[in-house]
């Protein structure tokens, strides 16, 4: 089970930093992921937190974003700052047991998401 916390509205320029709690798996063994959707398009990668801490960034959020995992609270965040109006959008935090298999709907499971809303 993924629950995902921290969402919320926020100006362009400002921050917020997502949360992602796990259960009921074998976390430390699982790549870490999130993508933010938009109705009518394609989910987008946001980041992903392998189990060695390696981390990858979409090309959106580089430089702005940072991806970590506190693996003894089994916790996964996504701090984003200098925000824009293009990065709102449905959140979800994701996990599978291999980065590559996030977006394969047999293989990975989804939190619920949060909604981030940046505003002009």
């Amino acid at each position: 089970q993924l629950v995902e916390s921290g969402g919320g509205s926020v100006q362009a320029g400002g921050s917020l930093r997502l949360s992602c709690t796990a259960s009921g798996f074998p976390y430390t063994r699982y790549c870490m992921g999130w993508f933010r959707q938009v109705p009518g398009k394609e989910r987008e990668v946001g980041a992903t937190a392998d189990v060695d801490d390696g981390t990858t960034y979409g090309d959106s959020v580089k430089g702005r974003f940072t991806n970590s995992r506190d693996n003894a609270k089994r916790t996964v965040y996504l701090q984003m700052n200098e925000m824009k109006p293009e990065d709102t959008g449905m959140c979800y935090c994701t996990t599978a047991g291999d980065c590559g298999w996030l977006l394969l709907p047999s293989y990975s499971s989804w939190g619920q998401g949060t909604q981030v809303t940046v505003s002009s």
